[in-house]
């Protein structure tokens, strides 16, 4: 009977963990299928690089607002609560996706209605994933309570396993409507849906041993509630443009206020520089994978289709995560983590001059870096800060899709305006338009900012066309031809200035090697049974 029973539990829990998969693999479907799709919405509505970035943006940093809000309260309302709030999430934006497509190309196109169908349809996506990520990493962090590191990369092998099946499915699609590319997502929702629906959540880890919710949150402390703080406030700048900038400050500053009020704890520091690494970690992985693929365009034209860059390194993802354990067993999480960082720093290097099949070598490195990176730290939070339960585990990955859809975005794309500025000076045919390079200098540029934080340059194509529009008529199209070619392959040389990202983390992993060495080592943190388990308050 006992046997019996047990099967039965390992059945569920395994079902669990499977639903759970699927889950991830959804949020990867609305992924990749936007950014597959932000070249030719940038050229649709006319969006310049940084423009482009935003939008690629919106459907990134909401994830942070579900999935550390939805960790505050989460242990309360229940695991499954958040699974059909998800579900919920997935299903608005398919239908506000598919509906743009057609307000764009209907019989009375309206290009300007569906431009913001696509924008606040992409806000409600980055909360439908930012939630599912705030209910499986707990739940797998609990069910797999001694070998967390593990699990959660074969969890996250999710992720990279879902942009390999939609990116190719959108690939094969070629040029099929792309309101229904955006549709595939509603597929694998369906599936997690019927998978979750009947399932049993376990209590999380800290509820169990009875650690209070003010314990939770004094983990984290008003140093994390700073970075949280910081971070919004420059989000809200470009959201509410035009609003009060003091009025965004205090918001933000309250944000740290009301923490500290409440804890009355600073936070770990351990925890606090983990927040920090993330911030170039997230930018590494997620921000170079949602421009890879645009990125890529202008090298890849009339050879190979530029998403398969990024299909490739998320298959040589997916299958290295399911064989984790040994490899952490092998070298320990930090260990793991600095070698990466190696990996990604050479890869991304290679990449940004590769031509040929060398772009493919390039990627092997670069995915092999990649690989470990977002897993691997959730591990090294679970692990070290079990106190913190679903807020530290959650809130790392929620600052890191905060600061890449806040800033990781938006950088790439204004390293790619000042790439493609270069690039167009070099020109032998931009020389020779009466005007437009002056003293080293391109003419027709504009000066532009991105919450008065990032300051960049960017082509103005109205201001170029004129002057190439001085040229006779017979040079007017083989200038305008060398000028195009020479913009769309200067975005990769764009992938070199990103491995600072890497660096910074290599530097980082190998302080964090050094810290626990004097201290014997990285072990993992067990939360100790409390003589009686105490309700969360």
């Amino acid at each position: 009977m006992a046997d019996s029973s047990s099967e039965s539990a390992a059945a569920s829990q395994k079902a669990l963990f499977w639903g759970c998969f699927i889950a991830l693999v959804t949020t990867a479907f609305g992924f990749i299928t936007r950014l597959f799709l932000i070249g030719t919405w940038a050229g649709e509505f006319k969006l310049d690089p940084a423009q482009a970035g935003r939008l690629a943006g919106i459907g990134i940093w909401p994830f942070a607002v579900s999935i550390i809000g939805f960790s505050l309260f989460i242990d309360r309302i229940g695991y499954k609560v958040a699974m059909f709030m998800a579900f919920a999430g997935h299903l608005i934006w398919t239908i506000m996706g598919v509906s743009a497509y057609f307000v764009s190309h209907g019989a009375n196109p309206d290009t300007k209605t569906a431009y913001e169908l696509l924008y606040w349809g992409s806000l409600i996506l980055g909360l439908a994933n930012g939630t599912v990520e705030s209910f499986i990493n707990p739940v797998v962090a609990t069910m797999f309570s001694k070998e967390k590191t593990k699990w959660l990369n074969i969890l996250h092998a999710g992720w990279p396993g879902g942009l390999v099946i939609a990116g190719m499915t959108v690939i094969f699609m070629g040029d099929v409507k792309w309101g229904i590319k955006i549709g595939i997502i509603g597929l694998p929702a369906i599936v997690y849906l019927v998978m979750l629906v009947g399932q049993k959540f376990p209590v999380q880890e800290r509820v169990q041993q009875g650690v209070t919710t003010k314990e939770m949150l004094s983990e984290f402390g008003v140093l994390g509630a700073a970075i949280v703080g910081g971070l919004v406030t420059l989000q809200l700048m470009d959201f509410f443009q035009g609003g009060s900038k003091i009025l965004f400050l205090i918001i933000g500053l309250a944000i740290v206020a009301g923490f500290g009020a409440y804890t009355k704890a600073l936070g770990r520091m351990l925890m606090f520089f983990l927040v920090l690494i993330m911030i170039p970690l997230a930018t590494t992985e997620i921000g170079t994978d949602g421009w890879i693929t645009s990125i890529m365009e202008g090298i890849a034209k009339e050879k190979f289709h530029p998403g398969w860059i990024l299909v490739y390194t998320s298959a040589i993802m997916m299958v290295l995560r399911f064989f984790a354990g040994p490899i952490v067993h092998k070298l320990s999480p930090l260990g793991l983590l600095t070698l990466s960082s190696v990996l990604a720093i050479a890869g991304l290097t290679l990449l940004s001059s590769a031509a040929g099949a060398m772009i493919f070598i390039a990627a092997t490195l670069y995915g092999f870096g990649k690989t470990f990176f977002w897993p691997t730290m959730l591990g090294v939070v679970a692990e070290q800060t079990p106190k913190g339960g679903a807020l530290t585990l959650n809130a790392i990955s929620g600052i890191g899709m905060l600061a890449v859809g806040t800033l990781g975005f938006p950088y790439i794309g204004a390293l790619q305006a000042d790439k493609q500025i270069q690039a167009v000076v070099a020109t032998d045919a931009a020389k020779k338009v009466p005007g437009l390079v002056e003293n080293g200098k391109l003419t027709t540029t504009v000066d532009k900012s991105i919450y008065e934080v990032i300051k960049y340059h960017t082509i103005d194509d109205e201001k170029l066309g004129a002057a190439v529009a001085k040229l006779p008529a017979a040079d007017q199209k083989a200038a305008n031809e060398a000028i195009n070619n020479a913009r769309g392959a200067s975005n990769q040389g764009a992938l070199g200035n990103m491995a600072l990202f890497p660096g910074l983390m290599l530097a980082s992993y190998i302080a964090l090697l050094l810290y626990f060495k004097t201290k014997g080592g990285y072990k993992p943190v067990q939360l100790a049974a409390a003589p009686e388990a105490k309700a969360a308050t």
